[in-house]
């Protein structure tokens, strides 16, 4: 059979590790494995019920056709009540867009604005998508390394050093995947003076996981911290993480409405609009009571407390508790040069992940795919028999290595 030629832009991405260990998950439990999956982007949480409600009677409703390419003016109008709610920050309808999903929102911000050989500084540890979309989008990432002894964030002056004149945008996410460090309001202050000096530089603020956050109610933006770079600032977030809705796939964007329209142009050529019945769930999540988003942060940092615990008692791995997310990221450096019981030596976190999920049937992602090295990610959003079952394999795996 003849193969097309692929495009050059296609033939050098990565597919999402994630994905791809989520189906090696399900295809091991096929064949009669018990894998607990600790890669996975999910929370245990169900939608909550009155989301699910209005998703129902939308339906019943007869809303089951297409919607405006950029999203029902009912939840454009909720968009702009949460941003203002929860940021201070004020847009007019023309300012935002809603999407298939933050992923979208994203990837159409970068294909619309890159040309070849503009730079968009990535933050490491990062997600993954970031750096792929850049090079679809063609253009090219530069990496910033944010290391465990700077919290995982960016310091100024490696912002500087970063910023040439080819750089078209800085992507930074707040609170952080993989590492769950949250910037305080006086940390993006400090990346906001630097940004001010630099007016050619745009700002990609992603907020997705902003509610899950253990010392506050929801994490700053950039735009918020700043106004003078409100026009120039991107700010993305969603339903998913908040309000447990990650199979809805409703995300949204907010920024200069040249920048939205271009954004809409892309959409309306590719995938056109979100769910219609998606996003009258969304109407009702954004717009319902909000009180169950501090009681169940509250649920997954006793979470986070239990898992540290089981994970720093493991021989040769360490971390410390995250600020905000679902995930711990661990470093595994106190298990590189050991050898696995078959004689095998672990020499990246990609070889210790290999032997978790082929010899503990555990899922986890290797640092090697954020940026960082040696680490790997997993999560807590898990039942409490889950985590204890993989503190108890991880630390049987762990004493196993020589």
């Amino acid at each position: 059979m003849a193969v097309p030629v692929l495009s050059p832009r296609v033939s050098g991405i990565q597919p999402s590790l994630a994905s791809i260990l989520r189906r090696r998950a399900r295809e091991l439990r096929a064949a009669g494995r018990d894998i607990i999956e600790l890669s996975s982007g999910n929370l245990d949480f169900p939608t909550p019920d009155h989301v699910i409600a209005a998703a129902h009677a939308a339906a019943l409703r007869g809303e089951t056709l297409y919607t405006d390419v950029d999203g029902t003016p009912e939840l454009k109008q909720s968009v702009r009540a949460t941003l203002l709610r929860d940021h201070r920050l004020t847009y007019a309808e023309g300012e935002i867009v809603i999407c298939n999903g933050s992923t979208q929102a994203l990837f159409n911000a970068l294909l619309a604005t890159l040309s070849p050989a503009e730079e968009v500084i990535i933050l490491a540890p990062y997600w993954a998508p970031y750096l792929e979309q850049v090079r679809l989008a063609g253009g090219t990432p530069v990496i910033v390394p944010c290391p465990q002894n700077n919290g995982y964030k960016l310091r100024p002056d490696d912002l500087v050093a970063a910023i040439t004149p080819r750089t078209r945008w800085l992507i930074i996410n707040n609170p952080v995947n993989p590492s769950g460090a949250v910037y305080s309001r006086k940390e993006l202050s400090a990346i906001a003076a630097v940004l001010l000096q630099h007016p050619e530089v745009w700002i990609l603020s992603d907020g997705l996981y902003e509610h899950i956050v253990f010392d506050g109610d929801c994490a700053p933006t950039l735009a918020e911290i700043e106004p003078r770079l409100k026009p120039r600032t991107l700010t993305v977030s969603g339903v998913a993480k908040t309000y447990a809705m990650m199979g809805w796939r409703v995300g949204y964007a907010a920024g200069p409405a040249a920048l939205i329209r271009e954004m809409i142009k892309i959409q309306s050529q590719t995938t056109s609009c979100a769910s219609s019945i998606s996003q009258a769930a969304a109407v009702a999540a954004l717009n319902g009571p909000q009180e169950l988003l501090r009681q169940r942060a509250d649920v997954l940092r006793a979470k986070r407390d239990h898992f540290a615990r089981f994970l720093n008692g493991c021989s040769g791995l360490s971390c410390e508790p995250p600020q905000g997310t679902f995930y711990l990221l661990v470093s595994c450096a106190g298990v590189i040069g050991k050898c696995l019981p078959n004689g095998k030596q672990v020499l990246t976190d990609r070889d210790f992940a290999g032997y978790l999920l082929d010899h503990a049937d555990l899922a986890v992602l290797p640092g090697a795919d954020f940026g960082l090295s040696p680490y790997f990610r997993v999560s807590f959003a898990n039942s409490q028999s889950n985590i204890e079952a993989a503190g108890q394999r991880l630390r049987h795996a762990c004493e196993a290595l020589r």
